[in-house]
């Protein structure tokens, strides 16, 4: 029984070497990954700076600095939301102030790269209050706040813009609409007179037509006079119950043109 114990304890003491072994081992191959992502980033190879950084990571998950390092890479090469999103892991991690206010820094920048002035100036006010001694830091919350500023006066400069350009679209809208409402308008008004003298065309012409009718029907009927006109005299006679007919016939078109509407004209 006792010798059964000291194998079981041996054994247990054996995998507990091992298991601390493997462990520093993955430490120090993470440390040399680390190293390695840490020479190419130098040598703004920053892809494969980022290769390494992971694999460092993959060996030791509990690795604050190659977090923090990986997501300079990623940021390095423009890749400003990963990066953003490394950085907040970071910023969770770090436990020293001065570490924080450094994650906060570069997250504003990041922000500031994609125009996302807003957020830019609440993280580099975060690394301000983690560290408040930051020249760089004051300097580029003070551009962020004034790129902010900017982007909101313009951002209000083209909504106003918008805003006059749809009223003014729906004026000119309204106009062309009312302009064509009266155009339909005056042309119905245009038919209904152009049927209007047609008709009163078409009414001379039967009087006309009627009295000429008349007139031969007359001649045709008529028998010979002894103190018969002479043809001369005949179309003097004619010409002035034309004359008479033509001045009635204008002092009934000129009673009909009082009775119609006048049309004024738009002035546009």
């Amino acid at each position: 029984m006792k010798n059964s114990l000291v194998i079981l304890f041996l054994c247990f003491t054996t995998l507990v070497f091992s298991q601390q072994k493997d462990k520093k081992e993955l430490e120090r191959e993470a440390r040399e990954n680390i190293r390695e992502g840490n020479e190419l980033y130098n040598q703004f190879k920053f892809k494969e700076a980022e290769i390494a950084y992971k694999k460092g990571l993959s060996k030791n998950p509990n690795y604050p600095i190659a977090s923090y390092n990986l997501g300079n890479s990623i940021y390095q090469q423009d890749r400003n939301k990963e990066a953003v999103s490394q950085f907040e892991l970071v910023e969770k991690t770090f436990k020293e102030k001065i570490s924080k206010a450094e994650a906060y820094h570069n997250m504003g920048n990041a922000f500031m790269k994609e125009k996302q002035y807003e957020k830019a100036v609440e993280a580099l006010k975060n690394s301000m209050r983690n560290n408040s001694k930051d020249d760089e830091t004051r300097y580029n919350l003070a551009l962020a706040q004034e790129l902010l500023k900017k982007q909101q006066q313009e951002n209000k400069d083209n909504k106003e813009n918008q805003d006059n350009k749809d009223n003014k679209d729906d004026k000119n809208k309204d106009q062309k609409d009312k302009e064509g409402g009266d155009k339909e308008k005056k042309d119905d008004e245009n038919k209904e007179k152009d049927k209007g003298k047609d008709k009163e065309d078409d009414k001379g012409d039967k009087k006309k037509d009627k009295n000429d009718q008349q007139k031969e029907d007359k001649k045709k009927d008529q028998k010979p006079r002894p103190n018969q006109l002479t043809p001369e005299q005949i179309k003097q006679l004619l010409d002035a119950m034309n004359n008479e007919e033509n001045k009635t016939q204008k002092k009934l078109n000129a009673k009909k043109a009082k009775g119609k509407k006048i049309k004024q004209e738009k002035d546009w």
